[in-house]
């Protein structure tokens, strides 16, 4: 694209509405007109938007007990289904960290009693985890809680423009390479 897009700062969305992302384009605009800051506009929005949700996510998770790694392993467990039990290969390819990062986190859930090891048919190496009763409760709850908060984020936008905005954000995530993998 010819155009330079960084002279007016709201035309990508079209409304009006001012941030401090724009306050940047324009500085950007004055210092390199040639450069182009739509990923700015786009790529900024969501590291900020990010920075900002994640203290009221975690207080959440804080307030049943776990932290953001933690919350990460029930809710993997629960979204896993009945009997709630994965191996940890298949937990840390679901949600994409080290082997040694999913360890940590099952040492420190079987001392909170929210998962436990469970013998395995066959392979002795890499003993289940599931979620104890506690740990279901406890995981049911602050995913509940988690996503009302996350609603309560999101309430400035209409359905529409949620919908619209999930799909945008798939398919850039999806072009990116950095879309969780369907499971």
């Amino acid at each position: 694209m010819s155009r330079h897009l960084g002279e007016n700062n709201g035309e990508l969305a079209g409304d009006g509405l001012q941030d401090g992302i724009d306050a940047r384009r324009a500085q950007w605009a004055r210092e390199l007109p040639h450069l182009d800051t739509r990923g700015m506009a786009i790529l900024g929005r969501a590291r900020w938007i990010t920075l900002a949700a994640r203290p009221k996510i975690e207080a959440i998770f804080a307030s049943y007990g776990l932290d953001t790694g933690e919350a990460d392993v029930v809710f993997t467990l629960l979204r896993s289904g009945p009997p709630y039990r994965l191996r940890p290969t298949e937990l840390y390819k679901s949600m994409m960290i080290s082997s040694g990062g999913v360890t940590n986190r099952i040492v420190k859930l079987v001392k909170a009693g929210l998962i436990r090891q469970v013998a395995s048919d066959g392979d002795g190496r890499s003993l289940p985890v599931e979620l104890t009763e506690e740990g279901l409760t406890r995981a049911r709850e602050a995913f509940e809680a988690d996503m009302a908060v996350e609603t309560l984020m999101l309430e400035s936008l209409t359905w529409d423009e949620q919908a619209q905005l999930a799909r945008l954000l798939r398919k850039l995530a999806l072009s990116l390479g950095s879309a969780p993998s369907p499971e």
